[in-house]
């Protein structure tokens, strides 16, 4: 049983009240606090060593990315982050300087969101370090993105390159909060979701919650850099602090761009007719960082990746615990 299926088991029968908005499956939940104009953003996600860093890990970075992951799935709803809680488990033998570090990556990157950290919880875990953070935030009525809004016709975007997480971006990217809150201001955005399991898995979550198919154009995927430099290096390329235990050796680039997940970028949906608008004002808008139009949303609920031979499947993967 992988994650998604332990978590299907888990949430079917789940118990809810009136302040439900969207519950399980997306990615926040938001509730209906009685604001007349907007909804709250409910979120907690964690990280574990050897899992989501190495033993190796800078310890600044650790806790910046304990953050930025929740902060990618406000972002992901088009949200703004407001408050968080962490949860630190700990060896009993820990060390004080490193724990201080992961405070000082989480508390700079909160600070530049003007985020507040108002608490947690401290424990002892049996033999490694696991930091789950809880965030709080909130949304406009009307400008809530869900995973469940694509549309037969829609254009598909994906924000950045893909497949550079296990050289270490999976440590240092940016949460996409600004581009998310720019893109709900002027278009029209039907569905999105970020990218911290691959576009081959998130794509088909996207999919299904909106009960739609997608056709994709292989050469418009936006492979990474350091995804194709990694598969040149081979699998003798030494590991670097940087790089994930998740890590797998000798994928091809474009698979590496599919599967690799951690690239948290925004997969998102838009009218079809506002596709070459979007691209031409978000160059405007945020130059240094790349928007590619990679496919359309189609009837049904197949995937079909096309290039100058024909047609495809979209490979299965992305990443899922237990699997």
């Amino acid at each position: 049983m992988n994650e998604f299926e332990l978590i299907h088991r888990l949430t079917r029968n789940l118990p809810t009240n009136a302040a439900v908005v969207t519950g399980p499956g997306d990615d926040c939940a938001v509730l209906d606090c009685g604001a007349p104009d907007r909804w709250l953003l409910f979120k907690t996600d964690a990280v574990v060593q050897d899992i989501h860093f190495t033993r190796d890990t800078p310890p600044e970075k650790v806790g910046r990315k304990a953050l930025a992951r929740c902060l990618s799935d406000v972002a992901a709803m088009a949200g703004v982050p407001t408050a968080a809680v962490v949860t630190l488990g700990l060896p009993r033998a820990f060390q004080l300087r490193p724990v201080e570090q992961i405070y000082a990556g989480m508390n700079r990157l909160a600070r530049a969101h003007t985020v507040a950290i108002v608490g947690g919880e401290t424990t002892t875990h049996p033999d490694r370090v696991l930091i789950s953070v809880a965030l709080v935030g909130w949304v406009e009525k009307n400008r809530v993105v869900r995973r469940s809004g694509a549309r037969v016709g829609d254009a598909l975007f994906v924000t950045g390159t893909l497949g550079g997480s296990l050289a270490g971006k999976h440590l240092d990217f940016e949460p996409r909060l600004a581009e998310a809150r720019w893109l709900v201001e002027h278009f029209a955005v039907h569905a999105m979701i970020d990218l911290s399991d691959g576009l081959a898995g998130d794509l088909r979550h996207l999919l299904r919650a909106s009960g739609v198919g997608a056709e994709l154009l292989k050469t418009a995927i936006p492979i990474s850099r350091a995804a194709r430099e990694r598969h040149r290096a081979g699998s003798g390329a030494e590991a670097s602090d940087n790089s994930s235990p998740r890590s797998v050796e000798g994928k091809s680039p474009w698979l590496a761009a599919l599967t690799d997940g951690e690239d948290f970028e925004l997969l998102f949906t838009v009218p079809s007719k506002a596709a070459v608008p979007l691209l031409d004002a978000w160059r405007q808008q945020f130059p240094k960082l790349r928007l590619s139009c990679i496919g359309k949303i189609t009837a049904g609920n197949t995937v079909t990746v096309r290039d100058k031979h024909g047609g495809q499947s979209l490979p299965e993967g992305g990443y899922a615990h237990f699997a």
